[in-house]
């Protein structure tokens, strides 16, 4: 037993490959190394030496691989993106990467570069040793910095930094227990469709190829797409995002986001002479040229959306006198000019039972009531509420991987909550989840919504494969073929 850390079973190796290779085949013959509510998990905990330059002692290196002295790839640990999380939520300082071992203790400059050009984070004796030979069961490696190319060990000057590795080694033994515990095999299920849709893919590429057109800085009136990691990736390329456009240099070339734009903000870009591209959604366009159309008849338009998204901003602009409602409550209090000309529209991105509330009460207190010629909510949003809902009373755990100021990622935790999920998380990616929610899931739902890049799904996946075997099932309800042309200023 370890402090902190009552039900795992701790074995002390002894420090060097000898001891290591011996405790391995003993554990190996020996059954379980973990005892909890779940199967069998190692967790390889330790001190170690420190091969970056600026790598302070008690730094906890948690490794996504573990290597040979030669550069040998001897184990891949999916596990560590979770476990680095939970650490860094305990206020430890984390770093993830490779870990390398070596029959000696590394003591001299020229050897730490030597491992440093492996593409290693640290150095230890054992890891390697213990892993070797093969373990069939999830695994966690997590190193303490003791000492560093700028506090060699043999100086009395790495004391002070073995005691704070040894305190935050012992901090670490908590969040490896839970890990152990939320070990074990798994049923994922894939929600089929997820992430980007056709307006996405579109919003994006229109950027990009801005970029190649126009050259960096291309300006982007809010996020092209609700997701941090698309924003990130595009102002690395010289996307630069702003909020309004005082914040553009007279002449400079902006895009619009997918959400689109009130008609104001059109006619500013044309009188200060900006070169526009608008990649705003076509299904938004919609809904802009719906809002017009009842305008030029009389009706006054009732817009069902959440106050402050980015859409309904730009909607409310397209005509005087809208009215925003959120919910069936919010009805009771419009002011309406002639119960006969009303008419209503629907952000693109809600839920379609939410919307079906609200429409119900308009219709109760305005029955001549009028929507558009078809629904506005997007083929995209209903496909993944319809995925989603189709899996989520099977599953204890339902993942979806979206930012949280994405109203379609919120709606679909909101549709799985409903359709019977046990529990359903937003994650940003694989570094919000939370081993305490996998103690007892057997059966883990994923989807992402409509702005969430594919590979943070997968990462997810590989995230929860680091915990145990998982049989992945695909959960199909739609295929989707929509694609839509690029903004004639890039085409």
């Amino acid at each position: 037993m370890a402090k902190g850390a009552p039900t795992a079973r701790v074995v002390r190796t002894g420090a060097g490959p000898v001891r290591a290779r011996r405790a391995a085949q003993a554990l190996l013959s020996s059954g379980p190394v973990c005892s909890g509510t779940g199967p069998a998990a190692l967790a390889v905990a330790g001190l170690a030496g420190g091969l970056r330059e600026g790598l302070a002692p008690g730094t906890v290196v948690v490794a996504d691989q573990v290597l040979g002295a030669d550069g040998t790839v001897v184990a891949m640990i999916e596990s560590a993106p979770m476990v680095a999380s939970e650490l860094r939520r305990r206020g430890l300082p984390v770093t993830i990467g490779a870990v390398v071992s070596t029959q000696d203790l590394v003591t001299s400059g020229a050897r730490r570069a030597e491992l440093a050009g492996l593409g290693a984070v640290a150095v230890d004796c054992e890891t390697a040793y213990l892993l070797s030979p093969g373990w069939p069961v999830p695994t966690a490696v997590v190193r303490v910095v003791v000492d560093t190319p700028e506090r060699e060990l043999r100086s009395f000057a790495t004391i002070p930094g073995g005691i704070k590795a040894l305190r935050n080694l012992r901090a670490a033994a908590p969040v490896l227990e839970d890990w152990g515990r939320s070990a074990g095999a798994r049923r994922v299920m894939l929600a089929g469709p997820r992430s980007f849709c056709a307006g996405v893919e579109r919003a994006i590429a229109t950027v990009e190829k801005a970029l190649e057109r126009f050259q960096a800085p291309v300006y982007v009136r809010r996020q092209i797409v609700h997701n941090r990691h698309v924003v990130r990736d595009l102002e690395a390329r010289g996307a630069v995002f702003v909020q309004e456009l005082d914040q553009v240099p007279d002449g400079a070339t902006v895009v619009y986001s997918a959400h689109g734009v009130a008609p104001a903000v059109r006619s500013e870009a044309a009188e200060r002479g900006l070169r526009v591209v608008d990649a705003t959604c076509p299904l938004v366009n919609k809904v802009h040229h719906e809002v017009r159309r009842f305008a030029e008849h009389g009706f006054q338009v009732v817009l069902i959306g959440h106050a402050g998204h980015d859409e309904t901003e730009g909607t409310l602009g397209e005509a005087e006198g809208i009215q925003l409602v959120s919910t069936p409550s919010d009805v009771d209090r419009l002011d309406i000019r002639d119960p006969s000309k009303v008419a209503y529209i629907t952000q693109t991105t809600l839920s379609p039972s939410d919307v079906a509330a609200v429409v119900a009460r308009l219709s109760e207190r305005y029955p001549e009531v009028v929507g558009p010629h078809s629904a506005d909510i997007c083929y995209a949003t209903q496909n993944r509420q319809d995925a989603v809902s189709a899996m989520a009373a099977e599953c204890d755990l339902v993942i979806v991987v979206g930012s949280s100021n994405s109203s379609n990622a919120a709606r679909l935790v909101e549709v799985s909550e409903r359709a019977g999920a046990r529990r359903a998380v937003l994650v940003e990616d694989h570094s919000g989840l939370r081993l305490s929610w996998f103690h007892r899931a057997s059966t883990v739902g994923v989807t992402a919504a409509a702005s969430t890049p594919p590979r943070l799904v997968d990462e997810v996946v590989a995230a929860v494969r680091g915990m145990g075997p998982v049989a992945i099932e695909e959960r199909t309800v739609a295929a989707e073929n929509v694609s839509f042309p690029l903004p004639v200023e890039v085409r």
